[in-house]
């Protein structure tokens, strides 16, 4: 069968990526084509578009590159008709891909749609469009299935992708000691620093979260580094508090951390999964705060949180992110601290919630299972 993938984010290739090889693994005949990165091509996709020429980020960004968005739909829409695909297979990225959705839709092509978008956070009324133009829709947390339950739309969970990508990484590395090594890292326990991917993120966090560090001078604090962002960041950090730098290893340094401060978003996720006990960091202008807490709906700002229900891990948002609260916390998910082991037993609890492993496979073969279905075979 015929498959075009839309991904438009990096997140987005490393989740199409494995779902790539597991179609192509049952569906040796596949032909999948995609927009997205090196890692769908690495595991055998055509790669048309690659995510570096459609990521626009911010209002501001997308209101300068107009021309160059629109002429991305245009030429997204011209290669599906070209390949007439049995499938259009979207991944999260919403604003690209619910336009390319109700293409596929009044074209006549079924469409799939893998992670959904963070529609119960946000912007809940595009919930419509995922019932007018989607046919199934793959999702990959398990609270999203009750959400989506009270619209009235049967959205599928078969286990969350992280889970396999991160064990996979796991499985590759043992030996801690060279690890730390081959990042310049000393004997000294670690204190990672997830600061975000973005500038902004970066600019407000790493300054808190590295004024921990002088504090704790039995530990060795190091600030997972962005290669897209400027190294002045980092650098004036490390000047200023004595935190090491790492670039592009967010994965090793995880999986030798004792603790970490971590921004929200996917980063707390992944720190559960390396079972790193963490507090989550967030600050923004008082004016973006005060406008998002009149859109979004949820009670945590952190998956970790979100997944269980519950407060798992603290969360220090706005006023409260001080410098005081942070060493208090911080203090408290060390394996010193009283709160290490109970956010571990959590952590393995939030594991079993997510399904296991095998999510990748399982969605594929659904996948398949579904277009053969629809075509009678």
């Amino acid at each position: 069968m015929k498959y075009f993938i839309i991904a438009g984010e990096p997140s987005g290739d490393l989740h199409g990526s494995n779902l790539v090889r597991h179609l192509r693994k049952a569906d040796p005949e596949a032909d999948i084509a995609c927009w997205g990165g090196d890692l769908m091509r690495e595991e055998g996709a055509r790669l048309l578009k690659h995510y570096r020429e459609t990521a626009f980020m911010g209002a501001w960004e997308v209101l300068v590159n107009i021309r160059r968005i629109r002429a991305n739909f245009t030429e997204c829409r011209s290669q599906i008709k070209e390949m007439s695909p049995d499938v259009v297979i979207l991944i999260d990225y919403p604003g690209f891909n619910l336009r390319m959705a109700r293409f596929a839709r009044e074209a006549g092509i079924r469409v799939f749609y893998y992670i959904s978008p963070k529609f119960w956070a946000w912007r809940e009324g595009r919930v419509e469009k995922i019932k007018r133009y989607v046919d199934r829709l793959y999702i990959i947390f398990p609270f999203e299935k009750e959400f989506y339950a009270r619209h009235d739309y049967p959205a599928v969970f078969l286990g969350n992708p992280l889970i396999d990508h991160i064990d996979g990484w796991r499985s590759r590395v043992s030996d801690q000691d060279l690890l730390k090594g081959s990042m310049g890292l000393d004997g000294r326990p670690v204190i990672a620093l997830l600061a975000g991917s973005r500038l902004q993120e970066v600019t407000g966090m790493l300054p808190v979260m590295a004024a921990a560090a002088p504090s704790y001078p039995d530990y060795q604090f190091a600030v997972a580094a962005m290669d897209h962002l400027p190294a002045r960041l980092y650098e004036e950090a490390a000047a200023n508090f004595g935190i090491k730098i790492i670039y592009g290893r967010t994965y090793d340094l995880l999986a030798v951390a004792e603790a970490a401060l971590v921004t929200s978003g996917t980063a707390t996720l992944e720190a559960a999964l390396f079972d790193v006990p963490q507090v989550v960091c967030y600050r923004t202008s008082p004016l973006t705060y005060r406008l998002a807490k009149l859109v979004i709906r949820v009670r945590f700002i952190s998956l970790v949180n979100l997944i269980m229900d519950r407060e798992v891990v603290r969360e220090l948002i706005q006023g409260d992110l001080s410098l005081m609260n942070l060493h208090r916390e911080l203090a408290l998910i060390l394996s010193t601290g009283y709160r290490h082991l109970v956010i571990k037993r959590d952590y393995a609890e939030l594991r079993g919630i997510l399904g296991g492993g095998g999510a990748s496979g399982r969605v594929a073969a659904d996948m398949i299972r579904n277009l053969q279905q629809s075509q009678g075979r």
